[in-house]
This record gives structure tokens, sequence and C-alpha cells, in this order.
């Protein structure tokens, strides 16, 4: 009884062994086979590249990213982009990450630049990490694979990184110095705003556009268009003029304060376009509460020394 069931275990194993040796034969001859397509037809692993990053759109709020990946299939046949995994961080802390399925098809011997956006939120940004104020430049990593279906090859992952830098803006903060005369009358008055413009950002802002309206007494005088380009210094103060014109008869009887020289609210509520190293933003100007004083020029009897304000 025990020789017989020693040589049905030994008789087990010789049909395992069998079984194991020929499922490994038809493994290397698949594999084999395969390699001597891949090598007949000239089937190859796809390069890629990122080729830029653009932030088209930002602004107080988000900051869209535009990652421009440059595929390039070596391939006979085209080849499926099944997935792009993304990943956005700044000194290791994820910022966002996402995934895009189903990306496209890369056509046979040819290159495709596929775009991945990514959209940053800054209050989520700000509310998850403290440091990150705004006003600031932080560094970022954009990390990208591409997961592609190569036939022979299989499912195969391309690893991508590049760095950059990338702004949290800050509005800036917005003053009427004064408001200087040019000609006036009860029906029409010229007058001139001086703006006191403060940049609290890291970077420089290229004004090129002011689109606002002002309320003098409680009574909106419009608005104007800048008169000239002017550069907002990082951390600094730029004084601005914007010509204006309105009608004094309007004001009622807050016209003899201004004319006596007395203190006027004021209210100012607009944007500017401006021109940064990272694109061109639109930030929002806004002053509510303020106070200036209306002037006029020395040929009208006034007094133009700054000091006197």
């Amino acid at each position: 009884m025990d020789r017989g069931a020693k040589e049905k275990k030994d008789h087990k194993k010789e049909e395992g062994e069998e079984e194991g040796g020929f499922i490994d034969k038809v493994k290397g001859f698949i594999q084999d086979i395969g390699e001597k397509i891949e090598g007949a037809i000239g089937f190859g692993k796809p390069t890629a590249d990122v080729a830029a990053v653009h932030i088209p759109s930002i602004n107080l709020e988000r900051a869209e990213i535009v990652v421009d990946v440059l595929i390039k299939n070596p391939n006979p046949v085209p080849i499926p982009l099944i997935d792009i995994n993304y990943l956005i961080e700044s000194d290791g802390r994820k910022l966002v990450s996402g995934l895009i399925p189903d990306a496209g098809t890369i056509h046979a011997h040819g290159e495709e630049t596929v775009k991945v956006p990514v959209h940053l939120v800054y209050d989520d940004i700000k509310s998850t990490y403290d440091d990150i104020k705004p006003g600031s430049i932080i560094p970022y990593r954009v990390k990208v694979d591409l997961i592609v279906d190569v036939p022979v090859i299989g499912r195969i992952t391309i690893p991508l990184e590049k760095t950059g830098e990338i702004p949290i803006p800050y509005k800036p903060d917005v003053d009427v110095e004064k408001i200087r005369f040019q000609t006036f009358s009860f029906e029409e008055t010229v007058a001139v705003l001086h703006l006191k413009l403060e940049n609290m950002n890291d970077f420089d802002l290229g004004l090129n556009a002011l689109d606002y309206e002002i309320w003098l007494c409680d009574e909106s005088i419009g608005g104007a268009e800048l008169a000239k380009s002017a550069n907002l210094t990082k951390k600094g103060i730029t004084y601005v003029d914007v010509p204006i014109t309105f009608r004094p008869k309007d004001f009622g009887s807050a016209l003899w304060d201004m004319i006596r020289g007395k203190g006027t609210g004021y209210s100012i509520k607009g944007n500017i376009n401006v021109d940064t190293p990272f694109g061109a933003m639109k930030l929002p100007i806004v002053k509510e509460g303020g106070t200036t004083r209306i002037k006029k020029n020395k040929g009208d009897g006034g007094d133009d020394d700054d000091d006197e304000d």
C-alpha cells in the first residue's frame, strides 16, 4: 500500500512537471514570436516630452494652466492614449491632481501635441497651506504620466516632469489723492484724478487699461480712459493721472464744500488690465468711504503745491 501511494504521488509530480514545462515552453514561444514580429515590423516604444506650460487665464480666484505634451509614435499603426494622470505640487505638497481618461490616439509614424488643462483654485490652496500668502510667487512641479497601449509590447507608462513658478495675485490698493480742476463751470468741469496705486505683489504690474466708475458725494461722475500706461513696481507705490469730465451742478449742496476745498467723500470701483511675467491679468480695484480734496490750477487762482493736501 505504501509503495502504491508513493508511485501515485511520483506520477502526479511528473504530470505537473510536464504540464509546467509545456506552459513555460508556450510562453517562451509566444515571447519569441512577439520579439521576431516586433523586429520585423518595427514596433517600438513612443517618446514624449513637455513642450511648454502656458497660463492662458489668471485672476484673484484661480489660474488655468495648460501643459503641452508632445508625443511621437514610431510604429506603423496608431496607438491609443489610454489615460493621463497629472499632479502639480509645490515644495513636495500637492496642489491639485487628476485623471484624463481616453485621451485620444497617436497616428502611425506621427506626433501629436496633447494639451493637459489644469485648474488651480487659490482659496483651496490658501486654506490648506497657511504659509502661502496672496501676492507671493511659489515654485511648482508638474508631473504627467502617459499610459499608452503599444501592439506586441503592451501597456506602458511614460513619466514626465516640468518645473516653474506661478503667482498668487493680490489686488492693488487704490486712493484718490486729489482732484485738480483743469476748467471749471457748473455745466461741465474737466479735472484730473491723481490716483495712488499700491502694488502688494512680489512682481511688477504693467498697467495698460483702466475700467472704473467713481462717485463724489454719492453722485456718480462716470469713468475715463487711462491717459498713458504705467509700471506698478512690486511692493511699491505708483501715482497715475486720469482725466475726467463731470457736471458740478448735479452735486447739490455738496458742491459748496467742494468749492471751499473741504474734504469730499468718494468711492471708486473697477478693474485694471495689467501685463505680468506670467501673462495678462484683470485685477479689481475698490475703495469705499475715502476722502479727497479738490483743487484748482495756479492759473485759476489755486495753489499747485502738493504738500498743502
